[in-house]
């Protein structure tokens, strides 16, 4: 038998049935979402990138992360369409900023996880 599961099928029925009334007003499948768009590691950088200023040109991004201005323009369309980017155009440039400081902080929060991670292993 497998060590990393229970040996007796026994649950907490008051806790089972707090949970559960959380998560049915919980809106899950976007916070999943969300994390789904952060998993990509190109648009991570992005966000990262975005971390460090209040806002940057696509072409930046660009030339941050290494790729064309299509592939940032196309990264950053993601994250706006999640609703974790804002833009505005200036003339014929195109400015991205994060959407707000949780967006921010969940970044940050993974990047430290992440770093203590590494120094862990």
């Amino acid at each position: 038998m497998s060590h990393d599961t229970c040996e007796i099928y026994c649950y907490n029925e008051e806790t089972v049935h707090r949970i559960k009334e959380q998560l049915s007003v919980t809106d899950t499948q976007n916070i999943a979402k969300i994390f789904k768009v952060l998993a990509d590691d190109t648009r991570m950088k992005v966000a990262f990138a975005l971390c460090q200023e209040d806002e940057l040109c696509v072409c930046d991004v660009a030339n941050i992360i290494g790729s064309t201005v299509a592939t940032a323009s196309h990264h950053l369309r993601l994250l706006r369409n999640m609703g974790l980017a804002n833009y505005r155009k200036e003339g014929k440039l195109v400015f991205y900023s994060l959407d707000n400081e949780h967006v921010k902080r969940l970044i940050m929060f993974a990047l430290e996880h992440g770093e203590e991670e590494k120094m862990t292993v």
